[in-house]
């Protein structure tokens, strides 16, 4: 049992990493196996992310000091709390992934942008392409006329190569 200033300065962290966080996801890992949660925690760590697991009352503080109302006292089971620092959408990808194989393992509604979504808008965020993906979509759409252009040209030039070759052959 954790003593009353331990409590505060758990939610004290908490309340930190939550304000300086990008996204939130609570979910349930009731029948979720040791390995299984230590594999998700780990895949998390890789993402800039956490996966903390307190009491519900503990969180409610921590949102709440974080001017958050992200109630999760209505949540049924053991709720875990995945905290995204980096990106919105890295953390839902994982914790999407995870639940897709450990049918145990909920999702039930997220935090973005100091707003509650409910577990459906996260498996959307999760679908959503990584920013690496996006960077790269867009830096080929920008590079896409460019290429054209170098086609269209290098065409004319294959064109008079293809001319001078025929007359070439012609005298020879």
């Amino acid at each position: 049992m954790l003593s009353r200033h331990q409590k505060e300065e758990l939610v004290k962290d908490l309340t930190e990493k939550i304000v300086s966080s990008k996204v939130a996801i609570f979910s349930d890992f009731s029948g979720t196996t040791v390995t299984g949660m230590e594999h998700l925690r780990s895949e998390l760590r890789k993402s800039g992310a956490t996966y903390k697991v307190t009491k519900k009352k503990l969180i409610d503080l921590a949102f709440k000091n974080a001017g958050i109302e992200a109630n999760s006292l209505g949540l049924e089971g053991q709720i875990g709390l995945a905290i995204g620092q980096d990106d919105e959408v890295s953390a839902a990808k994982i914790l999407s992934q995870f639940s897709k194989k450990n049918k145990n393992f909920k999702i039930l509604r997220g935090v973005l942008e100091k707003k509650v979504i409910s577990d459906k808008e996260v498996m959307a965020l999760a679908a959503l392409p990584s920013r690496e993906e996006l960077l790269a979509k867009l830096v080929g759409t920008i590079n896409a006329p460019v290429s054209g252009f170098v086609n269209v040209l290098a065409g004319n030039i294959r064109g008079l190569m293809t001319v001078l070759k025929g007359i070439a052959e012609n005298k020879a």
